[in-house]
């Protein structure tokens, strides 16, 4: 049998096993099945055992044998219940061959990124009912190249350290997140899933919320209205004047005022350009527009239940 059809069959009888019983169900198979090692987690650690890489999983939720949902659990596999039977690969190889492969995790492994998630998915599919939807799978993103589940504490899963792991791919992101005026993301205060959902939604962007407002609105209550008066860029789209991910601009503003408000308001019949007295309309200087902008007047820029507030100034 070839290497790649023995990647086929293991990854095929480990999902299996993951899914039924323990190592009994190997014994029971027909003698062409693969065969699991005879010492589970022992024989795997002593070729790849000693180093944190590997042994820091004893550390993690998958290696309790308290509990049976675990590989490592009564009657499970343990390292075979995710890498597939290893009883082949144990085999010395014969001279000119290869070692039989397991199932590895990772990108650029000799198992492709579908049957690595295949392992995952045989344990966590229910938890994860819109994955199969999502922007990640859809381009063959792996669990394991945002997941380290051999790590004590998996750097994606805390805030202090999740935008470093997402930011390897979105790195777009990751550089505004730098920027002077920016989401708490970088003190770790935040975390790329305080607004995203990575493992699928039905919404745009995979936010949390069912749209860009509804997910700033979990945080910015106060903007959420509904205003006596409204302000239609802020009721339709959070993103029109403010860019999420980080600005240079107060207040993560696209532009600076007013050459933002400029963009939708003109300046007819409104002294709205700043500048220096002789660059402002009539010569006359405006205290209200000088190094500032239209914000100086209207403050409610969100939306005003004011009854005079038509103008979005109180």
């Amino acid at each position: 049998m070839t290497g790649k059809a023995w990647i086929t069959a293991l990854i095929a009888a480990g999902a299996a096993a993951a899914l039924l019983a323990g190592s009994s169900w190997a014994q029971d198979s027909a003698d062409d099945a693969p065969q699991y090692s005879k010492s589970g987690a022992d024989t795997c650690l002593g070729c790849h055992g000693g180093s944190p890489e590997v042994d820091d999983i004893f550390h993690t939720r998958h290696a309790r044998p308290d509990d049976p949902r675990t590989p490592f659990g009564k009657g499970q596999l343990q390292c075979e219940a995710c890498h597939g039977p290893g009883g082949a690969h144990t085999k010395r190889p014969k001279r000119g061959e290869q070692r039989i492969p397991v199932v590895q995790f990772g990108r650029g492994k000799v198992t492709p990124i579908r049957d690595q998630n295949r392992m995952c998915l045989g344990c966590h599919d229910s938890q994860l009912p819109e994955w199969h939807a999502s922007a990640h799978d859809d381009r063959e993103v792996g669990c394991a190249d945002c997941h380290d589940i051999h790590a004590k504490h998996d750097p994606v899963r805390a805030k202090a350290t999740q935008a470093e792991v997402c930011g390897t791919c979105h790195q777009t992101q990751k550089a505004e997140t730098l920027l002077p005026f920016a989401h708490p993301v970088r003190e770790g205060q935040m975390g790329c899933t305080s607004c995203h959902t990575p493992h699928g939604s039905m919404t745009d962007a995979s936010l949390k919320g069912d749209t860009v407002n509804e997910t700033c609105f979990q945080c910015h209550a106060d903007k959420r209205g509904p205003f006596l008066w409204e302000h239609a860029p802020a009721t339709e789209d959070c993103r029109l004047c403010h860019k999420p991910h980080g600005s240079a601009n107060l207040s993560m503003l696209s532009q600076r005022a007013p050459f933002l408000c400029q963009q939708c308001h003109g300046r007819e019949g409104h002294p709205s350009v700043p500048g220096l007295p002789a660059s402002l309309p009539g010569g006359a200087p405006s205290a209200s527009l000088l190094a500032s902008g239209c914000a100086n007047c209207h403050t409610q820029v969100h939306g005003s239940n004011h009854p005079s507030g038509r103008r979005l100034t109180r």
